[in-house]
């Protein structure tokens, strides 16, 4: 709400400024705004960014931003503020919200100002991105008899029979469905499986994308803590009992943001009480191919060992390859496998079929393998730097459990006593120039103290985590200084 109305506030003052400029003048640079407002990058360019949309300046890449010329043909100015009545004037109960707060998820899908370091990235950086393959697996898929034509609803059998591969043994084509990534799939699991209204429980803390989702469904989600063993089933048991909620939605490999495995001793007990209760467990299996080279053998999906169906399992790769490449699937046995199709239809149609085709040959050819086990070796290299670095430089910060996959540390401020500020640092550093995601987004009630997700696939490389680090450091200096506690040593 602070960065909104702080973007809002400053774009105000330079409207209220524009007549100082003739048509064609260039603005004040961004680092002059910056400086004169003491405002971040990142308001300064959202401020600019919504004059332009509004047509008064134009934005020129490398050279900056100029008053927009008078428009001609004597057409008056366009008047949008009948749609505030419109969308807010609704005098009925709010049963599915109007407005949805997708702030923590913009936070890691809009790119930082230029020369920032990007702590809060949540997709491979281009450099650990598998472009080749992709423009050759684009190349052939357009090449194959029918690839523009329109693909299965569900999706291309062949594509759909890899998923189930992948999944596990028990599972065939006929049980999964092809989506545009995961993020869809999660927004269409939830809409099937819960009506507007009812609670959903979910892990404290958990991926804010899924909590947007839900709330965008009209759900009420519900908290259940973790601990370095994943979800704690006695909370979970106690959750549904107490909520009557239908739905389980957890990450039980690489959790984000903490990174943690559920426990080989929990698996079976989560499934077990969310089947006791009628509900169903989603599984967010988003980080399977973003193991690192040192995590040892992974364990199965929860849903390649649910014969009964109470396990949605939604996957992704997108996270391994690229934020553009959005195919994912949605896997389920019994009835609720047709709801999930209904809505996905009614949502999407289909998945395009030239992106399928591509994913079929970019997973199919002897790359994908080449590039899985590229980025688990560099993710382990990213994530021991990071740890070695921060533990040198910000030896206050804390670091409850280092990931063996992912590609985040959630890190732990000094308790509120000692003077710590979630929201203060998090803009700090961004003046010194690192974005950091605030942990606030990640809880779905108050969280238990203030914590940050540091990124490290979003970066180029070990030069730049360094660099970072020390930005972040010098950042968190300047807010401590007042506080007893120091993240020096």
């Amino acid at each position: 709400m602070q960065e909104r109305s702080s973007v809002a506030d400053l774009t105000a003052v330079l409207r209220s400024e524009l007549n100082r400029y003739s048509s064609g003048e260039k603005l004040p640079s961004s680092r002059a705004l910056v400086e004169r407002f003491r405002a971040s990058p990142v308001t300064v360019s959202r401020a600019v960014a919504q004059l332009a949309a509004e047509g008064l300046v134009v934005t020129r890449p490398g050279s900056g931003a100029f008053r927009a010329h008078p428009r001609t043909g004597g057409r008056p100015p366009a008047d949008t503020s009948w749609q505030e009545v419109s969308l807010n004037g609704d005098g009925g109960p709010e049963v599915v919200p109007r407005t949805v707060d997708a702030s923590g998820l913009l936070v890691t899908l809009t790119p930082p100002p230029t020369g920032v370091v990007e702590f809060n990235g949540g997709y491979l950086h281009s450099s650990l991105q598998p472009e080749r393959a992709m423009a050759a697996a684009l190349a052939r898929a357009g090449r194959r008899p029918g690839a523009w034509s329109r693909p299965p609803t569900d999706g291309l059998t062949e594509l759909r029979a890899w998923f189930a591969r992948e999944i596990g043994p028990t599972f065939t084509a006929a049980d999964v469905l092809i989506t545009a990534g995961g993020q869809s799939a999660l927004a269409t699991a939830l809409r099937a499986l819960a009506q507007p209204g009812a609670p959903v429980l979910v892990e404290s803390p958990t991926y804010p994308g899924m909590l947007a989702a839900a709330r965008a469904a009209g759900l009420r989600p519900v908290p259940v803590p973790m601990d370095a063993d994943g979800v704690r089933p006695e909370l979970l048991a106690a959750a549904f009992a107490a909520t009557g909620a239908r739905v389980l939605v957890c990450q039980p490999l690489f959790h984000n943001p903490t990174g943690t495995v559920l426990a080989e001793a929990r698996r079976g007990e989560v499934v077990r009480i969310a089947r006791e209760a009628g509900a169903f467990v989603v599984e967010d299996d988003f980080a399977r191919h973003l193991v690192h080279d040192d995590a040892g053998p992974l364990p199965a999906a929860l849903a390649a060992d649910d014969p009964d169906g109470a396990v949605v399992h939604v996957c992704s790769l997108t996270k391994a390859t690229s934020p553009s490449f959005r195919v994912g699937a949605l896997a389920a046995r019994g009835p609720v496998l047709e709801r999930l199709r209904a809505i996905q239809v009614v949502d999407s149609l289909f998945v395009p079929r030239p992106l399928q085709e591509a994913a079929l040959e970019l997973v199919g050819s002897p790359a994908w393998g080449r590039h899985l086990r590229s980025v688990s070796a560099e993710l382990r290299i990213r994530r021991t730097a990071m740890v070695a670095e921060l533990r040198r430089e910000l030896p206050g910060l804390a670091l409850p459990h280092i990931p063996a996959g992912g590609g985040n540390l959630w890190a732990r401020l000094p308790d509120s006593g000692g003077g710590a500020d979630e929201s203060a640092m998090v803009a700090a550093a961004l003046r010194a120039g690192v974005a950091v995601a605030p942990g606030r987004p990640y809880f779905c009630a108050e969280p238990p103290s203030p914590q940050v997700r540091l990124s490290f696939v979003a970066v180029a490389g070990l030069a730049e985590i360094a660099e970072g680090v020390r930005r972040l450091c010098t950042a968190w200096e300047g807010v401590l200084d007042a506080s007893p506690v120091s993240l020096r040593p």
